[in-house]
């Protein structure tokens, strides 16, 4: 099965259909969505209508939560908690309804592939070091498994030997062969806001019956996510910071 995976669009819809155009329907196989359909960007409602009409497989990440009223806003810095505000004051009724419906992570799409938005022993949490993604291997129970929240695209593997990183760089495409007996745990890292240095747009695509997984940047027009926010009146660090991808 072929699997088109996108993470943290964050309401920016210039990203989402720079991705969706570099990646013909014909071929893009099924839509996945680890989370955080929106916060941050000035397009919540167009991004769900999107992602509505792709029939994507989706769970919720924590700003999907906190702009239904699941999760509280203090743990949020400033600017997330304006535009989490704004967001749901500007989301339809029936792209709310969407946001609420969505389920948590862990959530297993097939017999080789599970989902989760931080962590799938929590999923709200960072899975930034080693130790993190040992007890992140300890809890999945797919060959493959998927996850975002941190912006940063990145891979490890797990067999009898030990755990190993790969780390896509600056590359426009990294393939990754999915091992039989090799268990993977992969971030795509963000379409709408990256935080890895670099500001295009990043996903992955999965072909589970070929065990190939690639990593992939596409350039979008920034500027335009940039002037939206902006005239929306959300906080102009949030549009600063997709031109330095931070």
């Amino acid at each position: 099965m072929q699997y088109l995976i996108l993470s943290d669009i964050h309401g920016n819809l210039e990203a989402l259909d720079a991705v969706l155009a570099a990646e013909p329907e014909a071929t893009r196989g099924r839509v996945v969505v680890l989370g955080d359909l929106v916060g941050y960007g000035a397009d919540p409602n167009a991004v769900i209508d999107r992602v509505r009409g792709l029939d994507a497989v989706a769970i919720r990440g924590n700003h999907d939560k906190v702009v239904c009223g699941l999760a509280p806003l203090s743990g949020f810095n400033a600017a997330a908690r304006t535009a989490a505000e704004w967001t749901r004051e500007a989301l339809t009724p029936a792209a709310l309804d969407y946001l609420t419906s969505l389920p948590a992570g862990p959530y297993d799409v097939d017999e080789q592939l599970a989902i989760c938005h931080g962590a799938p022993f929590d999923e709200d949490a960072y899975l930034f070091d080693e130790r993190d993604v040992h007890r992140a291997f300890r809890a999945i129970h797919r060959p493959l498994c998927l996850f975002g929240h941190t912006h940063v695209p990145v891979a490890w593997s797990c067999d009898p030997h030990g755990v190993d990183l790969c780390s896509p760089g600056d590359r426009t495409e990294t393939s990754i062969a999915l091992k039989t007996g090799v268990r993977y745990l992969v971030n795509p890292g963000s379409v709408g806001q990256p935080r890895d240095g670099d500001p295009r747009a990043a996903y992955a695509r999965v072909d589970t019956e070929a065990g190939t997984l690639v990593l992939r940047r596409v350039a979008y027009a920034v500027h335009e996510a940039q002037q939206k926010i902006l005239s929306a009146g959300l906080p102009a660090a949030l549009a600063m910071r997709l031109a330095r991808g931070r």
